[in-house]
């Protein structure tokens, strides 16, 4: 991780590039996190990524509700040459769930990026195949997302057809 003088020095680097891509940084129990703006999230990504932080250990999506703005994709960056660990934190609203793919950065950012659409509705623009990828295509509404209905109707998925008494459909 690096220490707080070191995450300044780094976002101040990233606003040196572009002054409205770091929104913040957070240094807090020895995690480094820095806050952008999602507009520049592929050219922040890219510009760490040249830094040195090449490995992209996770993608996830995150939901702050109440709070706007709402949905948070959260990027784990790996220094592996000086051992240094950064999260990158960009937040967009639920009204324009949107934010650009780093699948031309990180191709293995492709299936992380389809959960966060399947989980919590965040488009990814850009992304090569954005589509559902645990629930099924027809499924309506978001899950991971906080004001989901906990309950409701049961998921059908082929290997479950049967009804609860174990009888076939």
């Amino acid at each position: 991780m690096p220490d707080q003088a070191g995450l300044e020095a780094l976002a101040q680097e990233l606003r040196a590039a572009d002054p409205a891509s770091v929104l913040g940084t957070t240094f807090d129990r020895g995690r480094a996190e820095i806050q952008i703006a999602p507009a520049g999230n592929v050219a922040v990504i890219e510009r760490l990524r040249e830094r040195g932080y090449s490995f992209l250990a996770s993608l996830h999506g995150v939901d702050y509700y109440p709070h706007e703005p709402r949905l948070g994709v959260v990027y784990e960056l790996l220094d592996m040459t000086e051992v240094d660990r950064v999260s990158v934190k960009a937040r967009v609203s639920t009204e324009d769930p949107r934010i650009a793919s780093v699948t031309g950065i990180w191709p293995g950012a492709d299936f992380p990026e389809r959960e966060c659409y399947d989980m919590f509705g965040v488009i990814f623009d850009g992304h090569p195949d954005l589509r559902r990828i645990l629930m099924p295509e027809d499924y309506e509404g978001f899950p991971q997302r906080r004001d989901f209905p906990v309950g409701g109707e049961p998921v059908l998925f082929t290997h479950n057809e049967s009804d609860h008494y174990g009888k076939d459909r």
